[in-house]
């Protein structure tokens, strides 16, 4: 131990303390006390400056102001938000951070705002930073969870755990650089796998370039990981934007490539193909000169690409990109007009696209090819020429013969591409790929049944370098007849059928021949009427089954207020007194007793407000925030007979949209509130439990929230297609380099947008209930929950799918797992697969923080002791 009785050294002199300055100290009073009143008076910017000029001069009170700067900064910063004053809130923020530079609730706070205005890379970085900060910290790791999926998509890991595209590739770029290409340029690196391949099989200089952020960083972590730092020059820029000698020392050899999408060309190779011959390659191999050695000329990896389509009959992909129904939770949807989603590639909207991608494979219900696949297009990315005429070339015509009877609903696209004259790969709908294909929704308000003898006609282009596939006409009998004459002005629009059987009756013969003849011979009598509805908006509006259970909801629910008005006399706003922020909304009622105030808060495009409002007696209020689609719902009213004054839009008469939920009146309570509880992903929606209290505030007695309560379902099951998914599997490095590590950092938990009725798995037990949310009763609410369920069968868990059973009242409920449902599944991803034997108990321990669910699983042992745990 130290000798205590040695005299301690003499040190250096404490230093003197500072002084009082009672100026000073007398502003820092005056500054703190002025704060707290603007607080007080909701004057939140005035009070963030007093807040910001007594921290700087004070520090000393940062532990003692934290929470009310905190409140003070977030309420600022929506203020901000709501005016568009975006710079000023994000100097708030960087303010804020100069003060409390650790305080992971500000920087997760900031992320938010960054991610929704689209800065996902940005946002990423914060909630990584405030996990760091704090593990456990609930907020952070939801939105690091959700902004995850955005920036390392899942395609990354299907694409590292697809060994036979990996062998390939590494093939092919072996290949070239042996034979000469001795400088490469990797464009759109990822995680920098290509490049690594090309410096491995012996080239002289490797460079890559990534334009996200996120997989920029990656890709300079494992390129150090691997050894091949500052043999592998990253650049974090896009190729476009490239030039000999600023950023590559001389012109290269090889470009090495993957930027294409179930598309081919969506994600920008024309351009970047084009930009790289005139100004990153060398010239290309010249027939005139063909001894000029590979090292002097230019190549590209892959070399060319062919094209493949089929047209197809699909309930799943027709139900998400037009009405099918003709009735809708007892409104007629006539009126409404022509409606459907926005991918279509006969529209010269910029807010299109021209394609969207399904893995037909996993389709619920499946599909039937209606022709044979036929070649839509051959590209060689090794013809500067070629790919500079690409977007010039003239539209082509294919006439298909049909081979199979149904209706028209997509052209299905994937392709074959040439890694080089040798080795090729295959998108195909049939292949074991990590791709998806492309789909080309037909968007004609009409159901048309081809049938063998018929022949489709296609029109392909490349317009602004996207495939273009539009099916145009139908021949039959020697005549031919426009399928886009549906979508011109000029000709006549015709009210949907119903969704009908996948098999094509004589009915919808008849109704495909008095189409045909229509479009040919009559003239259109007014504008056409046309909206467009997001595919998931559009899903929603052709279920059902889920507006008919809440049209009887609803309607019980009025009947009971009705009743209890007629027995009680009228109603005298009971409840818990809440202030409004707005006075009552203006405009004529028929005279008689007191509507009923129902308020649907619903995201997105929503009928339910209408379906209350024709109830009768009922002053409905809709969140329905676009003019368009406030335009369809008045012509639905007006067609379906109800009052105008029935139906008003709330986020017209509320003055802050983030306070949505306020009363209808100083005088009134709601006597419904439509909350929208689950994400069309499959989670439940963030902040519902905290919208749900709130809600409850604001009705009157014997009023109700939609819906009143959710039970999640789940169940165990092997699925070795949700690992693959989820990251990159097995102990072997991907081709040699250690990426695993680093990729896996961007593994969720809770895989999304599933169909559970088409995943490849084996399921281990029946499904079990795992969770209630309450939205009517908090005193019911709980956080954690051990569920037991017993193992049906032997295998390894190594997932727990769920989906809710959304109860509007104690009778009615409506299931986010069956054919009609517009919601997808999600799915709790183990981080190690249980094994267990059929008859086995398994413990799981589920918790719900937030809008986020985690479980894990362990084994129950006869003595009742728990097993291995695994947790995610």
């Amino acid at each position: 131990m130290p000798n205590t009785s040695t005299r301690p050294k003499r040190g250096r002199r404490n230093r003197r303390v500072p002084r009082e300055d009672p100026a000073r100290n007398e502003l820092v009073s005056r500054s703190l006390e002025s704060a707290q009143q603007c607080l007080f008076n909701q004057d939140y910017g005035t009070a963030f400056v007093h807040y910001l000029l007594v921290l700087n001069l004070a520090p000393v009170l940062k532990d003692f102001a934290s929470e009310s700067f905190r409140f003070t900064l977030f309420k600022w910063a929506d203020e901000l938000d709501s005016l568009g004053r975006i710079q000023d809130l994000f100097d708030c923020y960087e303010q804020a951070l100069e003060l409390f530079p650790t305080d992971e609730v500000i920087i997760n706070s900031m992320g938010e705002h960054l991610f929704r205005m689209g800065f996902r890379d940005e946002a990423a970085g914060h909630f990584h930073k405030a996990l760091k900060l704090k593990p456990d910290y609930p907020e952070a790791k939801e939105n690091f969870y959700r902004v995850a999926n955005w920036l390392v998509e899942r395609w990354h890991f299907l694409m590292l755990n697809d060994r036979r595209r990996n062998h390939k590739y590494q093939q092919a770029i072996q290949k070239a650089v042996e034979g000469g290409c001795n400088t490469v340029l990797d464009i759109g690196t990822g995680t920098g796998i290509l490049g690594m391949c090309a410096k491995k099989a012996g080239a002289s200089e490797v460079s890559a370039c990534e334009l996200s952020k996120t997989m920029y960083e990656l890709a300079c972590e494992v390129v150090t990981a691997n050894g091949m730092n500052g043999r592998i020059k990253i650049l974090h820029m896009k190729s476009l934007e490239m030039e000999v000698p600023k950023d590559i020392p001389k012109r290269v050899s090889l470009v090495v490539t993957e930027t294409v999408d179930a598309g081919l060309f969506g994600e920008g190779i024309i351009e970047s193909l084009i930009h790289a011959w005139n100004h990153l390659l060398l010239p290309p191999q010249s027939t005139q000169d063909p001894s000029r050695p590979p090292s002097q000329t230019g190549r590209v990896i892959p070399a060319g690409a062919t094209v493949f389509g089929m047209a197809v009959q699909c309930l799943e992909i027709r139900r998400h990109h037009r009405l099918c129904v003709s009735e809708v939770g007892g409104l007629a949807t006539a009126a409404a007009g022509e409606l459907h989603s926005p991918v279509s590639c006969s529209s010269e909207d910029d807010s299109t696209e021209p394609y969207t991608t399904e893995r037909l494979s996993r389709l619920p219900g499946g599909y039937t090819p209606l022709t044979e696949p036929f070649n839509a297009l051959d590209i060689d990315f090794n013809n500067v020429q070629e790919l500079e005429g690409l977007c010039s070339r003239e539209v082509s015509r294919v006439r298909l013969p049909v081979t199979g009877e149904g209706l028209l609903d997509a052209l299905a696209v994937w392709f074959q591409l040439h890694l080089d004259q040798e080795s090729s790969l295959s998108t195909g709908p049939k292949e074991d790929t990590c791709w998806e294909q492309a789909i080309y929704p037909v968007q004609t308000p009409h159901n048309f049944p081809l049938r063998p003898g018929d022949e489709l006609i296609v029109e392909i282009s490349c317009r602004d370098a996207y495939l273009r596939l539009c099916s145009v006409a139908v021949a039959r009998d020697g005549r031919e007849f426009c399928l886009d004459d549906c979508l011109d002005p000029d000709k006549p629009r015709n009210n949907p059928g119903p969704s009908g059987n996948p098999n094509p009756s004589l009915n919808a013969e008849a109704e495909l021949c008095s189409a045909l003849a229509c479009l040919g011979t009559e003239q259109s009598s007014g504008p056409r009427d046309y909206t467009m509805l997001e595919c998931a908006e559009m899903a929603l509006l052709n279920n059902q089954p889920y507006h008919d259970s809440f049209r009887r909801a609803l309607a019980k629910l009025i009947t009971n207020l009705k009743d209890a008005c007629s027995v009680q006399g009228p109603s005298q706003g009971q409840g818990l007194e809440v202030m409004p922020l707005t006075d009552p909304p203006s405009g004529p009622m028929d005279p008689g007793p007191d509507p009923f105030y129902v308020l649907d808060v619903s995201e997105g495009f929503s009928v339910l407000s209408l379906m209350a409002a024709s109830q009768g007696q009922v002053k409905a209020y809709s969140s329905v925030e676009k003019t368009q689609h406030q335009a369809v719902l008045r012509r639905l009213a007006r067609a379906n007979g109800v009052p105008e004054e029935a139906l008003e839009f709330w986020l017209n008469k509320v003055e802050d949209e983030q306070a949505v939920l306020q009363r209808p009146s100083r005088e009134k309570l709601w006597s419904a509130i439509i909350l929208d509880c689950v994400e069309t992903c499959g989670l439940v929606r963030q902040k519902l439990m905290e919208k749900a209290t709130l809600a409850r505030c604001l009705l009157e007695d014997g009023g109700q929230i939609f819906p009143e309560r959710i039970v999640v379902y789940g169940m165990l099951v092997e699925s070795d297609t949700l690992l693959l998914e989820s990251a990159v599997q097995g102990q072997e490095p991907t081709l040699g380099f250690n990426i695993a590590p680093f990729i896996n950092q961007f593994t969720v938990p809770v895989h999304v947008f599933l169909d559970l009725s088409t995943l490849q798995c084996r399921h281990l037990s029946d499904s079990v209930e795992l969770f209630i949310l309450d939205l009517m009763n908090t005193n019911a609410n709980y956080t954690n929950r051990d569920v037991k369920v017993q193992a049906s069968a032997s295998g390894r868990v190594t997932a727990v799918p769920f989906w809710y059973q959304i109860h509007l009242n104690e009778e009615i409920s409506v299931s986010t797992f069956n054919q009609d449902s517009h919601w997808k599944q999600a799915a709790v991803v183990l981080h190690q697969p249980l094994a267990v034997r059929k008859g086995d108990w398994v413990r799981l321990a589920v918790t719900l923080q937030k809008s986020s669910i985690s479980i894990s699983a362990s084994i129950e042992e006869e003595a009742g002791e728990t097993g291995t745990v695994d947790s995610v």
